[in-house]
């Protein structure tokens, strides 16, 4: 089963994944829910989330350390751009983590790719210290650093177009909708001509988006945990808008589906993630 804390979902268990053409059907409980809630979170308090952003996501990795999510050892089998974008086997990958967390993600791809490099950056500073507290960290191959990625210039810490793929795993669901295309302006900055963008995150009517309580919610498919943290959920029109704007083409953009049963207490979980790939104009170094 799920982890489920405050509207939080743990998403990092990926066994039998399969991809729908369209969002899942809603029962008619789930609608008159959805339809229902027409409570918005004050402007005021609005402003304080968005200022203590940083703050509330250090809360959460001191409360929860490295214990929260689970390591990501799905990644290469659901993105094989981290492997096919090369031309022979031993040629080094850059790769960005955006949004890295403790790791998860970073972790099992050293290990499993001896010709990688990679650069992690988070907005918690608590999370960046945790990656380098790690045994598996290592200057010569990981470069991890705080960054704001609506405000910080990457090309502070990341050579502007020397990145390969850039990784955005359920991260851009945290930030403000309004400032979403900052942040890709941002990756765009330090990615390759033909550099690609892997994404993944909450897709519209997944599971923890129906079970924020009335209050939650800040906008349109946008809501707030009890931790003060934010989560937003995609359709795959408005994540194909938000890249096409900001310069991106679009490679693959699908809901993908799941069901996580818990024969125990009787439940199904209905999981639903939007997974993407977008790439930067341009030849690719290794075409």
């Amino acid at each position: 089963m799920a982890m489920v804390e405050n509207g939080r979902v743990d998403a990092e268990e990926d066994d039998g994944l399969r991809t729908v053409p369209t969002v899942r059907a809603l029962s008619p409980e789930e609608l008159d829910r959805l339809s229902s809630d027409h409570t918005v979170v004050s402007h005021f308090k609005q402003m304080k989330l968005e200022k203590e952003t940083q703050k509330n996501w250090d809360l959460f990795y001191k409360r929860n350390t490295t214990n929260f999510f689970k390591d990501r050892h799905w990644t290469s089998r659901e993105f094989e751009e981290l492997k096919a974008c090369r031309e022979f086997h031993t040629q080094k990958l850059v790769l960005l983590e955006a949004g890295c967390g403790v790791g998860n993600c970073i972790f099992p791809l050293l290990e499993e790719d001896l010709n990688i490099f990679v650069y992690a950056c988070d907005f918690s500073p608590r999370a960046v210290e945790f990656i380098k507290q790690n045994p598996l960290y290592c200057p010569e191959r990981c470069c991890a650093f705080q960054c704001d990625l609506t405000k910080d210039d990457l090309r502070g810490n990341v050579q502007e177009g020397s990145v390969d793929v850039c990784t955005l795993i359920f991260v851009l669901s945290a930030i403000h909708p309004d400032r979403m295309r900052l942040v890709l302006q941002n990756l765009e900055r330090v990615l390759k001509p033909g550099g690609i963008v892997l994404f993944r995150d909450y897709g519209l009517y997944d599971h923890a988006m129906l079970r924020f309580k009335s209050g939650s919610k800040l906008g349109v498919n946008f809501y707030v945990r009890q931790d003060g943290t934010r989560s937003y959920f995609f359709s795959k029109e408005f994540l194909a808008e938000l890249f096409e704007d900001t310069g991106f083409q679009c490679i693959t953009n699908d809901y993908i589906l799941r069901e996580t049963v818990n024969k125990k207490e009787g439940l199904c979980v209905p999981r639903v993630f939007l997974q993407s790939k977008f790439t930067k104009p341009g030849q690719s170094q290794n075409s």
